[in-house]
């Protein structure tokens, strides 16, 4: 295990009572592993409840589809173990970033609202406005910052009415259509691919 942290409400900082702990992490399997016919896996859960490891060649492909959870783990402030492997991948973030990932924040959202819509699920909502609040300031800024205003917490427990709400994401998707700013088109693959492969180097 190279890296380990908590995301979710807690990271956000809009956890309640009843928030789960969602725990994700990253491991580097043995580089001899992937020589025999029965690869390594993917991923693994537990052993805790509601935690989550993906080895690490699969957290980056992850990561470079701009996976909402997969990159929260790289900026959690929320960490629990990290190695100085696990310092180069929060460090490789930047890499990650492009307008790629704000176009795949909007579709996940119009896919959530359109859920909230149906089932009226205040939840779901919230983290529908703060995803699209993380990646308007992503894209206005460069910089990927998932610390939530606690004020969401009035879509959650209902006492923001919920047409307000739903007028607020819908806002906040007409500003992230229009908005500018530093990212490039696309993640950087090769830096990305030259880091995975010093990680196989080094663990053999």
């Amino acid at each position: 295990m190279i890296l380990e942290a908590v995301i979710g409400s807690h990271a956000y900082g809009l956890a309640t009572a009843s928030s789960d702990v969602d725990r994700r992490g990253v491991f580097v399997a043995p580089t001899e592993a992937f020589w025999l016919f029965e690869k390594p896996p993917t991923s693994v859960e537990g052993p805790s409840p509601e935690q989550l490891s993906w080895e690490v060649e699969h957290f980056c492909r992850l990561a470079l589809k701009s996976n909402p959870t997969v990159l929260e783990t790289l900026v959690s402030p929320l960490v629990e173990v990290i190695t100085p492997m696990g310092e180069e991948l929060r460090e490789l973030l930047p890499a990650f970033l492009s307008r790629y990932a704000v176009r795949a924040f909007t579709r996940a959202t119009e896919m959530q609202l359109s859920r909230a819509g149906r089932n009226l699920k205040p939840k779901q909502l919230m983290h529908v406005v703060r995803l699209r609040q993380v990646g308007l300031n992503l894209l206005r800024t460069g910089r990927y910052e998932i610390t939530a205003d606690r004020s969401l917490l009035a879509i959650r427990d209902g006492s923001m009415p919920w047409d307000d709400a739903v007028a607020w994401a819908h806002r906040l998707g007409d500003e992230l259509a229009a908005a500018d700013g530093p990212l490039p088109e696309d993640p950087d693959r090769a830096r990305v691919e030259d880091w995975l492969v010093s990680v196989r180097r080094r663990s053999l």
